[in-house]
């Protein structure tokens, strides 16, 4: 990769600075808020008692309030975590983003407070809100949804604690987690030249080209997370440990439970995708089989599982990663690759590699500004310019959101649906490639990196699926040890690879650095395969439909957050609940390592 200018994101749009007069004033503002919506909900309390002619808008009042809040202090959060993702020891940040915390906890009783409420209304009183007001009934999902969910709540009072103890438990041991992984470097010769790398670039080290350097950054990263894995296991034992606590105080089934609401499907729907997962793993085997004989050996082992297909893998400038991106979403859409273009434009992507960064990548909307902002670790790879497609795609899904005009809590989308624009947009980079490229060993390469980025969403999702229910299952009964998570860590593996690849070289500690693992919500896992199923499933419709599908699509992304995903998959006469889906998006799949096997 050739030098040129790595991109930092530009923040100064929302407000000037950390120390600006312009953030204090948000706060104070934010406060102002706040205590507006608690009265409001006090008044609303009142009226169920006295006049229930008043309840319509004074349930309309607190939702327009309620709203206003969670897209003022939305973008007060993203404003914050751009700092501390890319900076974990700024301190000045580390302290604002603690006293917004602490402010926001208001915020999560008022809602808590509402939610209750809800649920204690009748049918026929949520019937007559959203029939009444207008603003309710473009709200109805969104209040049916509160009344249904409220039955798996405490007590207010617990909730409360709950809430406030949060800072101190499962949100604490989350900032352990990422100041630990972000500021952890180790010493590593490339290139002839020993230099420290952080552990992003560390891990980005295995897609290099050659074997001897993936093997030694392998070696090193097993050697580097093994000095650190005695407060990284405190850390997940305290999240996992906590969530048990509360899910089986609110009354859940498990802890699979309250991801499935918050996914909003069904467990069928789960159950038919996962098997189907199951069972589609004797290809993805073959799949790995004949990669290790296409790079010279008899089995993978696990550095090798992102080794490019050739020594003479080609890498991308910055320049050329957004010219190819731009160019291939064209084929797609103009208006997504205008809006790419916007984004690159706009300073608001940060690439660079660095010490004190968050490793990975994500998106993170700016709603009051209808911005978004993305964060990567560039190192110029095919992989790379994947994971940025990937995150224009969530910063597009919000962008067709915020040109709806649809609310934040219109915009609470679910995980599973949440991946639905990111890998409708690897995909499409993907596609056009392969419908371009002549050369069967640029074809080669770019088959192999998809499959590469399917292989991870199928078989290493399940694998990290089967890991976290039974790391849930072990840590209701005790506290597990280092070695003991990644027990279960390898044995979750061997199970979703077989002897597909080196069973005596896993990653064990692929616990350590995944910070999904340490979020507040539970099996963040399963909703990447279905974001790429059912982004699969829809490609294949628009193959069909062509350019007639994109407003269906967009409309779509605009509304993933106003109904359940079995419900807004009949919009595309798509049954989520019918296994004959997801074999079909498998089947895509599965012809594309058929076309590398026979390359």
């Amino acid at each position: 990769m050739t030098n040129d200018i790595i991109p930092h994101w530009s923040v100064d749009t929302i407000f000037p600075s950390l120390h600006s007069k312009e953030y204090d004033q948000s706060i104070e503002k934010l406060k102002g808020l706040i205590n507006g919506c608690k009265s409001n909900i006090d008044d609303l309390q009142k009226a169920t008692s006295s006049n229930t002619s008043e309840i319509p808008v004074k349930c309309s009042t607190i939702l327009k309030g309620l709203n206003e809040i969670f897209e003022f202090g939305g973008m007060m959060r993203a404003f914050l975590h751009s700092y501390i993702t890319t900076d974990s020891r700024n301190e000045l940040a580390i302290k604002k983003n603690s006293e917004f915390e602490r402010l926001f906890l208001d915020v999560q009783n008022l809602h808590l407070n509402f939610q209750i409420w809800v649920g204690q209304q009748s049918d026929q009183t949520i019937d007559l809100i959203v029939m009444t007001d207008k603003y309710c009934f473009e709200h109805e999902f969104a209040l049916r949804n509160l009344k249904t969910q409220s039955k798996f709540l405490m007590s207010s009072d617990l909730e409360e604690l709950g809430n406030e103890l949060s800072l101190s438990g499962t949100s604490a041991w989350n900032k352990l987690q990422g100041s630990i992984t972000s500021q952890l470097s180790v010493d590593f010769e490339l290139d002839g030249k020993t230099e420290k790398l952080p552990m992003p670039a560390l891990i980005n080290l295995r897609t290099h080209p050659l074997e001897d350097v993936r093997k030694r950054a392998y070696d090193v990263e097993m050697n580097a997370w093994q000095t650190v894995e005695v407060p990284l296991a405190a850390a997940l034992n305290g999240i996992k440990g906590a969530t048990l606590t509360i899910e089986k105080r609110r009354g859940r089934e498990d802890c699979l439970h309250s991801a499935i609401d918050s996914a909003r499907i069904e467990r069928k729907t789960l159950d038919v995708m996962i098997a189907s997962m199951k069972d589609s793993l004797p290809q993805f085997h073959s799949y790995f089989e004949h990669k290790a004989k296409r790079i010279g050996k008899n089995q993978l082992d696990w550095w090798d599982l992102f080794a490019p297909d050739s020594s003479a893998a080609k890498t991308y400038t910055w320049t050329e990663t957004k010219d190819f991106i731009l160019t291939h979403f064209h084929s797609f859409s103009p208006d997504l690759s205008a809006f790419a273009k916007r984004a690159f434009d706009e300073k608001w992507i940060d690439a660079e590699q660095r010490d004190g960064k968050q490793g990975g990548a994500f998106c993170m909307g700016v709603p009051l500004k209808k911005e978004s902002r993305i964060l990567c670790n560039f190192d110029g790879t095919l992989e790379q310019i994947g994971t940025i497609a990937h995150e224009l795609g969530h910063a597009f899904h919000n962008e067709c959101a915020y040109k709806a005009n649809k609310t934040e809590f219109q915009q609470d989308t679910p995980m599973t649906l949440a991946e639905t624009a990111s890998i409708m947009c690897e995909t499409i980079v993907t596609e056009a490639l392969l419908r371009e490229t002549k050369e069967k060993e640029d074809i080669l390469l770019i088959l192999g990196n998809s499959l590469i980025g399917s292989g991870q969403v199928i078989v290493d999702i399940y694998s990290r699926f089967l890991f976290e229910k039974e790391l849930f299952e072990q840590r209701e009964k005790f506290e597990l040890s280092p070695a003991e998570i990644s027990d279960i860590m390898e044995r979750a593996q061997k199970e979703a690879y077989g002897q597909s690849i080196n069973n005596a070289h896993l990653n064990k500690y692929a616990w350590t650095w995944k910070p999904h693992y340490y979020s507040s919500s539970s099996f963040y896992n399963f909703p990447y395969s279905f974001g790429l199923l059912f982004a699969k499933g829809l490609y294949s419709i628009y193959q069909d439909r062509g350019t007639a599908f994109i407003e269906d699509y967009t409309n779509l992304l605009s509304s993933t957050g106003e109904s359940s995903a079995e419900t807004l998959a009949k919009r595309f006469n798509i049954d989520i609940q019918d296994r004959t889906f997801w074999d079909g998006s498998l089947s895509i799949i599965h012809k594309e390592i058929d076309l590398y096997k026979s390359l």
